[in-house]
């Protein structure tokens, strides 16, 4: 089993930035896949960006360039830079790793707002 950990939510104004981190805990379990997911007021949950375990990235279009993922694999965590935030990156960013053998684990979720 394993345990995820998010932090670094809140608001913030139109064109900052904030800084999540997503720690994974348990025992016997490697990580191969890290990504974060929004879920925006009133629609499905979306993946944002993804890292693999070779440190290949992939984002969504619409953060491309903007958003940055990274993971300290010593740690077991991953994080996720968002710099010029827009009013439609609200919503809650939630992690979700997938170990070796197919098992996926999601966090609780940190909400983002931001004020345009």
């Amino acid at each position: 089993q394993v345990q995820l950990v998010e932090s670094g939510g809140g608001l913030v104004q139109a064109g900052g930035s904030l800084r999540l981190a997503c720690a994974a805990s348990g025992s016997n379990f490697r990580i191969n896949i890290m990504a974060w997911y929004h879920q925006a007021p009133g629609k499905q949950r979306e993946l944002v960006a993804a890292i693999f375990t070779s440190g290949t990235t992939t984002y969504a279009d619409s953060v491309k360039g903007r958003f940055a993922i990274s993971r300290d694999n010593a740690k077991n965590t991953v994080y996720l830079q968002m710099n010029s935030l827009k009013p439609e990156d609200t919503g809650v960013y939630s992690c979700k790793v997938i170990v070796t053998g197919g098992d996926e684990y999601w966090g609780q979720g940190t909400q983002v707002t931001v004020s345009s």
